[in-house]
């Protein structure tokens, strides 16, 4: 039941368009509100983002009422609280503010406050004939499948995945090592159960594009009117002697059974890890088993950590922070071999690197890239796979040449329109970028007649400090023009192609990479000469004006 809540040191709603104030609410206990005004607008919402819980007076509030979070970029929709872009999925709480005897009050439920949050429900009903069966289990699924129910789908909705186990979230496994599902999983059995989601636990075979039916390995099929393939990547083995599956304690990092059997393996740790691969996965994995007293070893073939994304300054602020953290490196550096433990021949013993280094190991963790998983459609002859093993999609993410088809996350090549893109084709391997990719899909099938909304790709992660990263160097970059203290670390590290910022990136300085993102999609980043001069992006008003 709505209950009148009183702000604390809040006389009068006198805000300026623009304005955001997070604020208390007396007689709740840590109770607070986020209020703001947008086009002569006051409204009043929960306090801080349903994906991680970041402050969302931090965060970016544009004129036409879009709140972008500081952290990840998820993006809420003021007047409504609905989510716009991932990676929240439960919506902000819309609460009634007035002012009332020279005091502001909030109207709304303690356990809505509490909770910080508007809780979806998506119960739903199959009601027609319309059937989206969806192929994978991931963060793309994941947008899908309640972007579908959200915006009002009353088909049946079924998920294929060969791993079997609802959504998780992926991204703790590298940083933390997350091995229980009840804590990794983004809902509750319940949710899809009341939601009639259907998640079964097989794995696709072939795809019989005319006939709208898939077969999968046990031997069934399943038919459909609209097909998601969201099957992501298959993680990459290196073709090296005890290090492609032949040696025990040898593991890649890719779904909830490999984070189990690596915490099994480390077990009370003070184990010898060798991380081979210096990109996202191993700099994350290896981080997280160093904070766990384990003596780790990265090997990277590049100068620096990250360098081919981050550049080489960039990258050794990365090295600089594990090796605080205790751990070692071994850059420029090339694997031979992988030889058997002397007191376990079933296990591995030691990483041979090709100048005859040796590196002790009692466990290894190849993080060395990913392939598109689209083995199934390898023989199919109404499809043709790029060269990478991706299918090429259009902006809708429908799959060419194929009708009722969609592509999205690791496995689609789709046009690319922001910054230093103009459509060129790209293929991003990151959480964000597949979750919002299925948001678009379930839009598209729910909304035929709309056009697909482009995103700027963002993503994160731990290493040492939180990275922030947005936009996208597919036609790559000549210059990074470097800000702030990188020994803090708090900077901002601008990607320029010629004059134009393509990326960004951020450690300490939040929001910078969410406002570099917004003034992205309008067009009005400034130049990499004015940067260098020394142009603070939090200085730039946000135009209404939307380009990407």
């Amino acid at each position: 039941m709505a209950q009148e809540f009183k702000v604390k040191g809040l006389s009068s709603l006198n805000l300026k368009n623009g304005d955001k104030q997070e604020v208390e609410l007396e007689g709740i206990e840590g109770g607070k509100a986020l209020i703001l005004k947008i086009q002569d607008q006051i409204h009043a919402t929960s306090a801080n983002c349903t994906h991680y819980g970041a402050p969302l007076a931090k965060g970016v509030l544009t004129p036409e009422g879009r709140l972008t979070c500081p952290w990840h970029g998820a993006c809420f929709k003021v007047s409504t609280g609905d989510v716009e872009d991932a990676p929240a999925l439960d919506p902000l709480a819309k609460y009634e503010v007035f002012e009332k005897d020279g005091a502001v009050y909030v109207k709304a439920d303690e356990d809505t406050i509490k909770a910080n949050r508007r809780f979806l429900n998506l119960k739903c009903l199959a009601s027609n004939d319309e059937k989206v069966l969806v192929i994978g289990g991931g963060s793309g699924t994941l947008g899908a499948v309640e972007g579908l129910r959200g915006g009002g789908y009353k088909g049946a909705i079924t998920v294929l995945s060969k791993e079997g186990y609802r959504p998780i979230d992926r991204t703790k496994l590298s940083k933390a090592l997350l091995a229980d599902l009840s804590k990794a999983a983004w809902r509750q059995p319940d949710f899809y159960k009341d939601a009639s989601i259907d998640i079964l636990e097989d794995e696709v075979s072939g795809v019989d594009f005319s006939a709208k039916k898939v077969s999968t390995k046990s031997g069934k099929t399943y038919d459909y009117t609209k097909l998601i393939l969201a099957t992501g990547g298959t993680p990459r083995w290196l073709p090296l002697e005890g290090l492609k599956g032949d040696l025990g304690n040898v593991f890649v990092l890719r779904a909830l059974p490999d984070a189990q059997n690596i915490v099994k393996a480390v077990g009370d740790n003070g184990k010898k890890i060798v991380v081979v691969g210096s990109s996202f996965i191993g700099m994350e994995v290896g981080n997280c088993l160093a904070s766990m007293k384990n003596d780790v070893t990265i090997i990277g073939m590049e100068e620096a950590p990250m360098e081919r994304v981050m550049g080489k300054k960039v990258g050794e602020i990365f090295r600089g922070l594990l090796e605080k953290n205790g751990v070692k490196f071994q850059m420029g550096a090339s694997v031979d071999k992988a030889t058997p433990s002397k007191s376990d021949p079933s296990k591995v013993g030691a990483v041979i690197l090709k100048d005859g280094t040796t590196l002790e190991a009692d466990i290894v963790i190849e993080g060395v890239g990913v392939a598109p998983a689209t083995e199934y459609l390898r023989d199919n002859s109404a499809v043709q796979l790029e060269k990478d093993g991706s299918l090429s999609t259009n902006e809708s993410f429908e799959v060419k040449g194929l009708k009722d088809v969609f592509a999205i996350g690791d496995i689609a090549t789709y046009p690319y329109h922001g910054p230093g893109g103009n459509g060129s084709p790209v293929r991003i391997e990151h959480w964000n970028v597949a979750q919002n990719a299925g948001r678009s899909v379930a839009n598209t099938i729910n909304n035929p007649s709309s056009k697909p909304k482009p995103f700027i790709p963002v993503f994160w992660s731990a290493l040492g400090s939180q990275l922030r990263y947005c936009g996208n160097t597919v036609g790559g970059y000549d210059d990074v023009v470097l800000t702030g203290d990188t020994k803090a670390p708090a900077f901002v590290a601008y990607y320029t192609q010629g004059e134009e910022v393509v990326a960004v990136t951020s450690m300490g300085k939040d929001p910078y990479m969410t406002q570099a993102a917004e003034l992205m999609r309008r067009g009005k980043m400034p130049k990499k000469s004015e940067l260098q001069k020394g142009v603070d992006i939090l200085e730039i008003g946000v135009p209404s004006a939307i380009k990407i």
